[in-house]
């Protein structure tokens, strides 16, 4: 990409706004000191000592990091939190970030924090290694009110927003803050602003959403489509345009170690594959990361080419900052995927 074009795209970024709708939740993350480790007089196992503990924003918060990295002018999250340690943890988090409004970011005693708990071995000269996870989530479907008061925040940011990003990461249907009412919101409002970018993406995939741009990977296109899962480039090039014609929307589809590919609905296909890797990798975040990059710079004008070629270059940088849910800045974009700029000729330069 041009460096010029670049600078114009990313220089739009500051003055977007953004709603990210869906499921938030806290990533703490435990780091224990292997060379600690005990065993437990009462139990007799292994202890683990936990030396560090840090938290960030995760699930929808993730993306959101990765807006805020950008330097996305004004970020309005639409979600909830539950009121106890850990929403406080994830509220305390939002609110501190540059560029966030999180007035539609609620507080509820009626659901408890969304948290993936992450213990992390530290061990001197080697990569951070997770042990198992712990999860706090909801297994109850969203009370009505919260339901009704995710449909109205929804609906007044509409209005005034260049963008809406929506996160779908529960297991369970109904459970978190994409429901049923909401889908239908997001129906009318796609009805009623047809120029409006609207990018999904949903864990359990994207089958009863309504008409807006899709974002998922192959194995979500494929049972979407009713396709084969393990098709060619080229096959998944031609569904992916039927899809796209079919929604009047983009889609766009990850494809791990072969890059992302994007299709248009007047039948337009790219495909930006993946950058060589340059050490150890965690994939973890990656697909966030190319979820607020395609929003953002598709927001700020950029063609299909472009918004992929930032995407991907995005998720590169993520997926090599290890034991952690990583972002990309929009230096680090560029310096993959602009050319160095060439220096002028002064005097005496021969």
């Amino acid at each position: 990409m041009h460096p010029d074009r670049f600078e114009i795209i990313t220089h739009r970024f500051r003055g977007l706004r953004i709603a990210l709708v869906g499921d938030f939740c806290l990533d703490r993350y435990l780091e224990i000191d292997p060379a600690r480790d005990e065993i437990s007089i009462e139990t007799g196992r292994k202890v683990h000592n936990v030396i560090n503990v840090r938290s960030q924003p995760g699930a929808a918060g993730t993306i959101l990091n990765n807006l805020v990295a950008l330097g996305i002018g004004a970020i309005h999250p639409v979600g909830f939190a539950g009121e106890d340690g850990e929403g406080f943890e994830l509220s305390r988090a939002l609110h501190a970030l540059p560029g966030v409004c999180a007035g539609h970011f609620y507080q509820t005693p009626l659901r408890r924090t969304f948290t993936y708990t992450k213990p992390l071995v530290m061990e001197p000269g080697r990569p951070p290694e997770e042990l198992n996870r712990l999860d706090l989530k909801n297994w109850t479907p969203t009370p009505p009110a919260l339901r009704q008061t995710i449909v109205r925040a929804l609906s007044t940011l509409a209005r005034d927003v260049d963008a809406i990003i929506i996160m779908d990461q529960v297991d369970i249907p109904e459970t978190g803050v994409i429901t049923t009412e909401v889908l239908a919101e997001l129906d009318a409002i796609a009805n009623s602003h047809p120029y409006l970018l609207i990018l999904a993406d949903c864990r359990r995939g994207l089958q009863g959403y309504p008409r807006v741009s899709f974002k998922m990977n192959r194995a979500e296109l494929a049972l979407l489509a009713g396709a084969d899962p393990a098709a060619s480039l080229r096959g998944i090039k031609s569904t992916a345009a039927k899809l796209a014609r079919q929604l009047g929307q983009p889609c766009f589809v990850t494809l791990s170690e072969n890059g992302l590919l994007g299709a248009a609905p007047d039948g337009t296909v790219d495909h930006a594959p993946a950058l060589p890797l340059r050490g150890p990798i965690d994939i973890v975040g990656a697909g966030d990361a190319i979820t607020a990059n395609l929003a953002a710079a598709l927001a700020a004008g950029a063609n299909l080419s472009e918004a992929l070629k930032i995407a991907n270059a995005a998720a590169s940088l993520v997926i090599h900052q290890l034991g952690t849910t990583g972002t990309a800045t929009v230096p680090g974009i560029a310096s993959l995927v602009t050319p160095p700029r060439k220096r002028a000729k002064e005097p005496g330069d021969q």
